[in-house]
């Protein structure tokens, strides 16, 4: 069976996704850096700063990973829990919590828990700020997702998002997915003997609606003002939503 077609259905792409994660967690934060050519951070930045978090804000980062976004809205002020549905992501985003723990009050500081956005454990209404960085494109089922997004978020409260884009013209989309089969194939040799590692990524880029589509779903699932704006040339893109 090919990766394409094992992650094809919801639970083909729910079971890969969860070894995926597992296996490349301890280096999850090196890809991102590789892949985002060192722009992944001040990606997250920008995401943070559209955000614009207040003292007190409740927010909810989504994929939290090792905590890049959550500990970017706490440095804000904002009372952040972070949420993953990989085990040793959140082990390490505590560890990096630890070492960064001075820098924060401990009541501002993030908290970081395992569970599955796509049954999120609150109630509706509970934050104000939801985000996530390259989260909705992994997800077994896009419309629940964005579906309990807005369950959880409380009424004019924000979505944003940060992902890779499927580029809508084919030439430079076949380009884009060829150099990204290149380099993942590459990057899983070296890194875990295992080519396929990180060929997930265009396999997943091609089964992703793309920005614009992913926009339309936010707007009919009971989001407004939804705004795209392109990153990397419109490779990636943030989403920038408001709850109804």
């Amino acid at each position: 069976m090919s990766l394409g077609q094992e992650i094809a259905t919801p639970d083909g792409k729910r079971r890969y996704v969860r070894a995926l994660f597992a296996t490349i967690a301890d280096r999850y934060d090196f890809i991102t850096v590789v892949l985002s050519y060192g722009q992944d951070r001040r990606w997250k930045r920008r995401l943070i700063d559209l955000a614009a978090p207040r003292p007190g804000t409740r927010v909810l980062d989504l994929a939290t990973g090792t905590g890049d976004i959550a500990f970017a809205a706490a440095a804000r002020g904002a009372r952040v829990l972070g949420l993953d549905i990989t085990l040793r992501m959140i082990e390490l985003a505590r560890a990096k919590h630890q070492n960064v723990a001075r820098a924060f009050r401990a009541s501002d500081r993030p908290r970081f828990l395992v569970g599955d956005m796509l049954a999120l454990p609150f109630q509706g209404g509970a934050f104000d700020i939801v985000t996530t960085g390259y989260g909705l494109r992994n997800v077994p089922d896009l419309t629940t997702a964005i579906d309990e997004i807005a369950r959880v978020l409380a009424p004019g409260g924000q979505l944003l998002s940060l992902d890779f884009n499927r580029p809508s013209n084919p030439i430079v989309r076949a380009a884009y997915l060829a150099y990204l089969t290149a380099v993942g194939a590459t990057l899983g040799w070296v890194l875990h003997r295992d080519p396929d590692t990180y060929r997930y990524i265009p396999a997943s880029i091609r089964q992703y609606p793309g920005a614009a589509a992913v926009a339309r779903m936010f707007e009919s699932r009971g989001f407004s003002r939804v705004r795209c704006y392109p990153v990397l040339g419109g490779l990636m893109s943030i989403h920038h939503a408001i709850r109804d």
